[in-house]
């Protein structure tokens, strides 16, 4: 089953920390993307841009509108995804929690429905 592992985290966290940290976590975050390669759980992985360079459309009787930003009433913000390939929820569970950044923010995993 294929499974997306949403990477939600207090950007203000990353903020705080020094370049060595950062570059840490990031040393940190590919290798765990590698290892998930070799495993043969990994199917994409990506980092998002910041929320701030994020816009919304929605479609209401017709009628477009886009507007900066995203609206979340929430600290944490969804800063990438890991779409993987895993033998049920628990093995995903496994898989989640090995994300570096799940020691910071929190990761949402759920399964992927598969139309047809």
């Amino acid at each position: 089953m294929k499974y997306l592992c949403q990477v939600w985290f207090d950007s203000g966290v990353l903020d705080a920390m020094t370049q060595e940290e950062k570059a840490d976590l990031d040393v940190n975050s590919l290798n765990y993307d590698r290892d998930l390669a070799e495993s043969g759980h990994m199917i994409v992985a990506q980092a998002l841009q910041p929320p701030r360079s994020a816009v919304t459309v929605r479609v209401r009787g017709g009628e477009m509108s886009v507007t900066d930003g995203p609206f979340a009433e929430t600290k944490e913000a969804l800063g990438g995804f890991i779409l993987i390939e895993a033998k049920d929820l628990n093995d995903a569970i496994r898989v989640a929690a090995g994300i570096p950044l799940a020691k910071l923010g929190a990761i949402e995993v759920r399964p992927i429905h598969e139309f047809g």
